[in-house]
């Protein structure tokens, strides 16, 4: 039995460059990965099967829809003979979050795929198995800090500090297509002109302290947080919750919600907070951990 873990995906920054004449986003975002994840593990046999398990996996749905499923499916397709076998999923992470929870599994999935068919991670079907399976695939693939372009198939490596954080979810989903449509954008259209691109800031160099990264994401910003907060008002509610505990450098929604993280100066902080905001908030999912 081979296992993988399915890592939180935040996007620290996310700025909607325009929307293409295909109806796609552009985007532009920063991405780190949190210390909570699913756990998936494979059997390597003749058929693919899929079971969910976890506090979260009513959450699933049919596994037809499941990405896992997904992108062992259109794997399948292109290697031949590719072993595949059971699949087992224990969900942990909340679903349509803002966090790529799906396509976190589905990126563990293909990598456990790979293990077990002896593929190299950069083999160009395994890439585009993740392209055609999610926006968030590739990036969950590598599950590693990055500069995401385009519609998530362009990926350039950071290297960030180990960052404190609390992540809060209402437990109110979010789908991302519904925060697209209130963003507005018509095919073709740009948000960004030419000055703005020459503009796109720096980040910081190797061995920058968590104090230098927020005072260089303070300067961006996550263009979905308005357009979800007029769909799901509880995460205005959610980000002055992380706002009023002591120690919050930064407070973000990650992805198109209704996650929201924060980050804090030491882990202690953000274990107070994480414990403040669980007892005001019993109903919310509320995580204390570490991004990097």
């Amino acid at each position: 039995m081979l296992m993988e873990e399915g890592r939180a995906k935040v996007n620290l920054t996310l700025r909607v460059v325009g929307r293409r004449v295909d109806g796609y986003h552009d985007l532009e975002s920063v991405v780190a990965f949190a210390d909570c994840a699913d756990r998936i593990t494979l059997t390597p046999g003749a058929k693919l099967d899929l079971e969910t398990t976890g506090p979260l996996a009513q959450a699933c749905g049919e596994n037809a829809d499941n990405l896992v499923f997904k992108a062992a499916q259109l794997l399948s397709e292109r290697v031949p003979d590719l072993k595949l076998g059971d699949f087992v999923l224990d969900k942990k992470l909340p679903v349509a979050a803002g966090i790529g929870g799906g396509s976190a599994d589905a990126a563990a999935a293909l990598r456990l795929l790979a293990q077990a068919n002896g593929l190299a991670l950069d083999d160009p079907r395994l890439i585009e198995v993740a392209r055609l399976t999610g926006a968030d695939v590739p990036v969950c693939l590598a599950s590693r800090p990055c500069v995401m372009t385009g519609v998530g198939e362009a990926l350039m490596p950071l290297s960030l500090p180990i960052m404190p954080c609390v992540m809060v979810n209402p437990r109110v989903p979010v789908a991302t297509k519904d925060v697209f449509a209130a963003l507005g954008l018509r095919n073709g259209e740009l948000l960004v002109g030419a000055t703005d691109v020459i503009r796109t800031p720096g980040w910081p160099e190797q061995g920058a302290s968590v104090e230098d990264w927020v005072e260089a994401l303070s300067s961006a910003s996550n263009d979905l947080e308005e357009p979800a907060m007029r769909i799901q008002p509880v995460i205005g509610e959610v980000l002055a919750a992380l706002n009023a505990t002591n120690g919050a450098w930064l407070a973000r929604m990650s992805g198109s919600g209704a996650t929201c993280f924060a980050i804090y100066e030491n882990t202690a902080d953000a274990q107070r907070a994480a414990q403040k905001i669980g007892r005001d908030h019993p109903q919310w999912w509320v995580h204390a951990g570490v991004l990097s």
